[in-house]
Parts: C-alpha cells; sequence; structure tokens
C-alpha cells in the first residue's frame, strides 16, 4: 500500500503519512485523501480518493452459505430481490450485495458484525443506504476476473468521488 501510494504521490512510500496500525482502517493524514484496503485469499485491492471511501472485494467462485447469509443479514428489500433465485444465481447475487455491504461499513468504519444488516442496497441509482438514512453512499462494481469488487463514497455531486484502484 505504502509503495502503491508513494508513487501516486512521487513521495517515498517512507515518507507517506500513513497510519496503519493492526485491526484498524488504515488511515492517510488529513488533506491526503481516502485510502481504502480488501484481500482475499490470491488478491489485494487497494483504493484511494480525495474523500473517505471503502472497498472490498471477492472470489466470485467464494461458496457461501447464500440463503442463510442473505435472511440474516439483508434487509426485506433486498430479500425480496433474491427471490426466485437459487444455486450459482443466487450466490453470485448474495456476494455482490455482500461486497457493497462490506465497502460501506469500511467507508463507516465500522464491523461486520454489528453493521452488515444496517446497510441497504438501492440498485437505481446504485447506492448503499444506511438503515437511519444518516449515511447515503454512491456504489460502484467491477467484476474482474476472477473476482466482484465494489467501491463506496460520497453520494455528494459536489464531491466528486473519483477514486482509483489497484488490485494486485
Amino acid at each position: 500500500m505504502r509503495r502503491l501510494l508513494g508513487d501516486l504521490f512521487s513521495v517515498d512510500p517512507r515518507d507517506l503519512p500513513l497510519q496503519a496500525p493492526p485491526g484498524l482502517p488504515p488511515e492517510l493524514a488529513r488533506g491526503w485523501g481516502g485510502v481504502s484496503l480488501s484481500h482475499c485469499c490470491d488478491a489485494v485491492l487497494v483504493g484511494w480518493a480525495p474523500d473517505r471511501l471503502g472497498v472490498d472485494l471477492e472470489r466470485r467462485d467464494r461458496a457461501v452459505p447464500a440463503r442463510a447469509l442473505a435472511e440474516r443479514f439483508f434487509l426485506e428489500p433486498e430479500c425480496r430481490a433474491l427471490r426466485g433465485l437459487e444455486g450459482q444465481a443466487l450466490r453470485e447475487a448474495v456476494l455482490d450485495l455482500w461486497v457493497v455491504k462490506e465497502a460501506a461499513i469500511k467507508w463507516q468504519h465500522g464491523s461486520i458484525a454489528r453493521d452488515l444488516s444496517q446497510w441497504s442496497c438501492q440498485p437505481e441509482p446504485d447506492l448503499a443506504v444506511h438503515r437511519t438514512g444518516e449515511w447515503t453512499l454512491a456504489v460502484q462494481r467491477w467484476q474482474v476476473g476472477d473476482w466482484t469488487l465494489a467501491m463506496t463514497g460520497s453520494a455528494r455531486p459536489e464531491a466528486g468521488q473519483a477514486g482509483i484502484l489497484c488490485l494486485a
């Protein structure tokens, strides 16, 4: 992460004002933008934006108990949208929602255990909305190779959220 951001800012990675204590989300010093990190068994995703952001990735072939996850952690409109899906289609749809919710939680600096059921994915426009209504985030999603990725950030048009992602 330091090397990538050092290249982005044209600074020595050791001089980058990045704090990344174990168990806490990485943060850049004020004025350097926002950074987010995600990883799975064979990939790392680093995201940077001028404002706070959250990123997540999962392998597209990850085996998950899709129906059980949806029933436990997804809100009714999301569960309704998943009705009628089975097998691989259900698993892929659940993973697609999961990465958005996890990216939103990273934006929030929250925890999956506490916050997963607090975020709702809305398809048009592509938004993540916190149950309290306090936060609404713009969502971008991609399927790249073996992975599905999501990035969340400010939904304010004036914020001009233009993120940079690096998948390694």
